[in-house]
């Protein structure tokens, strides 16, 4: 057993993927009878979707501190954290919409119960339904956006009452810590989730759905890409009116740990080094900043989110209105909030949307096995998106060392 978790669970989940895939291409459909490992993996995802989203949201906005902070810096850190995840998501969908890498996989081979009906509810009707009645139905039933809103509403309750909120912020905050070290041990299932997915895949779908795999990883890398390349640098060069090249050079190191680790949280304290010592910004503004994006600011899980979703659509038929895609488009954003800075978290976020907008919860079978390729250039883009938020506002409240930052590469 030391042995075994001794390995890199990533390496695990890619040798787990390729024996998977072998096995599945040998035995045929009779891969299917091992599918029941996979289902199981899934609805362990499934289960951690109410108490996550409901411990980290509401941790991740009591988490500021002083709700007064929210004026000098943090409505602009807020804001650029919202307005960039609305672009993403709907690169996502953008991108899954002009490829459709779902499209022309052929499910008729496999039983995967009844498509759920397209959502057909009215805007007035959505609205209403944002509003949580009753928060214990609500996270019964696995409402997810009424249970997002219910989450802000308390963390902010929590920040207004100052002190007497503090042993709830507490309880909090420890239950945010003890579900991500759940959601770790759930993780740890995930190479056998792999193999038994991957080889029902390989099996029953053949070359089809691999090949639709393939599309679905480089979209995730281009849509990265392009959040990095044309949406941050757009904001450090016409925002923060600072150089482009220095900013990316002074934010390698956290790059660097971010691809190789996956996880927002384990590259915080590189993060942080990087922001203050090779890009000027102040203490107060990075530690802030930086600490809450890494709770609330991921881009890049937001923009899989759309893509997902649609890639999921596309394999099952669903037809997607475009009340969904601006369904999709909040609980994205929302859901990206929610999401825990550790590997795999994405695939938990990912049942919280398909749900909503009626996408088969078997869309997660198919991407589960390629997740953590994917999850490491999200988790760059999060990372990336963090340094790029706290660079623009030190900028725009004049905390940050502009010369320091330009000369950074000579120290």
């Amino acid at each position: 057993m030391k042995r075994w978790l001794a390995i890199p669970l990533w390496q695990r989940v890619i040798a787990a993927l390729i024996l998977g895939i072998i096995l599945g291409r040998l035995w045929g459909p009779g891969a299917e009878s091992i599918k029941i490992i996979g289902d199981i993996f899934v609805a362990f995802i499934k289960m951690l979707v109410v108490p996550l989203i409901f411990f980290s949201l509401v941790a991740g906005v009591a988490s500021i501190g002083d709700i007064r902070k929210l004026g000098r810096i943090g409505w602009r850190a807020l804001l650029l954290f919202v307005v960039t995840g609305q672009l993403a998501v709907w690169l996502g969908l953008f991108l899954g919409t002009v490829v459709a890498p779902g499209a022309g996989v052929d499910t008729s081979s496999i039983e995967m119960g009844a498509i759920p009906e397209p959502n057909e509810t009215t805007w007035r009707e959505m609205l209403l339904g944002m509003v949580p009645q009753s928060p214990v139905q609500v996270m019964a039933d696995v409402n997810v956006l009424p249970l997002i809103i219910f989450s802000l509403l308390l963390g902010i309750g929590i920040l207004m009452a100052k002190e007497d909120g503090e042993p709830v912020l507490k309880i909090f905050d420890s239950g945010s810590v003890v579900m991500q070290k759940v959601t770790m041990v759930v993780m740890e299932l995930t190479p056998f989730g792999v193999f038994a997915l991957m080889a029902w895949v390989a099996g029953t779908l053949g070359l089809e759905a691999l090949a639709a795999l393939g599309k679905l990883v480089f979209l995730n890398y281009l849509g990265c890409l392009l959040i990095i390349g044309v949406i941050y640098s757009g904001m450090i060069k016409f925002i923060a009116r600072l150089p482009v090249r220095d900013f990316f050079r002074g934010i390698v190191d956290a790059i660097a740990v971010s691809y190789s680790t996956a996880s927002s949280n384990a590259t915080l304290p590189v993060t942080l080094r990087c922001a203050e010592r090779n890009l000027g910004i102040s203490n107060s503004v990075a530690s802030f900043v930086i600490s809450l994006g890494a709770t609330i600011n991921m881009n890049g899980t937001a923009m899989y989110l759309g893509l997902a979703t649609l890639f999921g659509a596309q394999i099952f038929g669903v037809d997607l209105s475009w009340g969904d895609y601006f369904m999709i488009s909040i609980l994205g954003t929302l859901g990206a909030v929610g999401a825990a800075g550790i590997p795999g978290a994405g695939l938990i976020m990912m049942a919280l949307v398909f749900g909503a907008v009626g996408v088969p919860l078997e869309t997660i079978a198919f991407v589960a096995g390629v997740d953590r390729i994917m999850d490491m250039m999200r988790t760059t883009t999060n990372v990336s998106g963090d340094a790029a938020v706290a660079t623009t506002v030190a900028s725009l409240t004049g905390d940050i060392d502009r010369a320091e930052m330009i000369s950074a590469d000579d120290v």
